[in-house]
């Protein structure tokens, strides 16, 4: 990576020169909505035999739009921070010079910074090394050896991983490129929330008619009266994303598009995982402490890591992130069942943790009622990744991980 000394600065100008820097490179990829999961986030549950049992249904009244980073080249939202840190790194100074190419980039990773690392040191003719784990997924090991890389196996924990990444920087001089915790990582990471941003203000003003000084545009219809803004006809002064939401495992999206948002009004919240204290994030957010350990296997896989240094500094430190939620298992893959019966998208069990949130998390849904009100919320949801096992598939669905 760029040396720490030698990075921007963590803030929204710095997203914008991070976009600058890899909009050549990546996909601007499609916002979308979805009428049926917008009526289901804006109608009450029937809380019976669910952990809110007893509770008054909360009902909010919730517009979703959905960036769908599972379109994004190698599948996923960490091709963005992966170019983002290789151009960042081919800047700095000596380092092109002193055979940087020739001694490469190196990663420890079982998945989807494996293949976006691979496949951006491919395109600057960088070598790549990459640490994964022997239990790895085999489709996503070829998928990292199809890209170029040099796969090199170790044990599966942190520890593990770390030694044969620090034995291949000691042996050929390779640069580390971490998952997340790296501002260059964030930064890239947040040019998403940029783009979502921009669209969805663009989706709402198109085709826009004039009602005396105020644009009159559609949004995801709810299903319900009275529901503020979203309602076919409803008026809204300043068209525009409320909040967006975004998984989170070791923060690096969830920070940058926290940045992304910083100084606009936009509310930014994480979505996590409960199974196996997999809410280090939110048990570290309400408790003041970064939680730097976590062993889980919940099925949102993208989703088992601790949130990094440099991501908590933004997401809890700069008070960038509004709050953070986590869900049940059960839940995350209602949503994903959701996803591919009536959306049609290929999405990843991680991928779902947002909409989970959205549509089952009392603590949520009752606060977005109680501050939004009868307005509602123009909510942001990002599909993060797309690089689900289709053999495995049947067996999520069917009850299994």
């Amino acid at each position: 990576m760029a040396d720490l000394s030698t990075t921007l600065p963590l803030n929204r100008d710095s997203v914008i020169e991070a976009h600058k820097l890899i909009s050549d490179l990546v996909h601007l990829t499609p916002v979308l909505t979805n009428r049926t999961l917008t009526e289901l986030a804006s109608t009450p549950r029937k809380l019976d035999r669910t952990r809110f049992e007893g509770r008054t249904p909360a009902q909010p009244v919730l517009r979703l739009w959905f960036k769908c980073e599972n379109l994004q080249r190698i599948g996923a939202f960490k091709a963005r921070g992966a170019f983002h840190a290789v151009e960042r790194l081919k800047q700095e100074p000596g380092w092109l010079e002193g055979g940087g190419k020739e001694k490469g980039v190196v990663t420890h990773s079982s998945g989807n910074h494996a293949q976006a690392l691979a496949l951006a040191a491919r395109e600057s003719g960088i070598k790549a090394h990459i640490v994964m784990p022997e239990i790895s997924n085999p489709k996503k090991v070829a998928g990292t050896k199809g890209y170029g890389a040099n796969v090199i196996f170790s044990g599966s924990t942190a520890p593990e991983r770390e030694a044969v990444a620090n034995k291949v920087i000691a042996e050929t001089g390779a640069r580390l490129v971490p998952p997340y915790d790296h501002p260059d990582i964030m930064l890239g990471q947040g040019t998403l929330g940029l783009e979502f941003q921009q669209q969805v203000a663009e989706l709402m003003t198109t085709d826009a008619e004039v009602d005396g000084q105020k644009k009159v545009f559609r949004a995801p219809a709810t299903g319900r009266d009275n529901a503020g803004p979203g309602v076919p006809g409803g008026k809204k002064e300043k068209p525009g994303l409320d909040a967006i939401m975004t998984p989170c495992g070791g923060g690096g999206m969830l920070s940058g598009v926290a940045l992304s948002c910083e100084g606009t009004g936009i509310r930014v919240f994480g979505a996590e995982p409960s199974f196996e204290g997999a809410d280090d994030g939110k048990r570290g957010y309400e408790s003041g402490e970064r939680i730097t350990a976590v062993k889980t296997l919940t099925v949102a896989d993208g989703l088992r890591t601790p949130v990094g240094e440099h991501p908590w500094s933004v997401i809890y430190k700069q008070k960038l992130v509004s709050g953070m939620h986590s869900v049940s298992e059960e839940e995350i893959l209602a949503a994903m069942r959701l996803v591919y019966e009536r959306f049609k998208l290929v999405v990843e069990p991680s991928a779902c943790v947002p909409l989970a949130v959205a549509l089952y998390d009392e603590e949520f849904r009752a606060m977005v009622e109680k501050e939004a009100g009868e307005d509602g919320w123009d909510l942001g949801l990002v599909f993060s990744g797309g690089n689900v096992d289709v053999d495995a598939l049947g067996k999520m669905f069917a009850g299994g991980k």
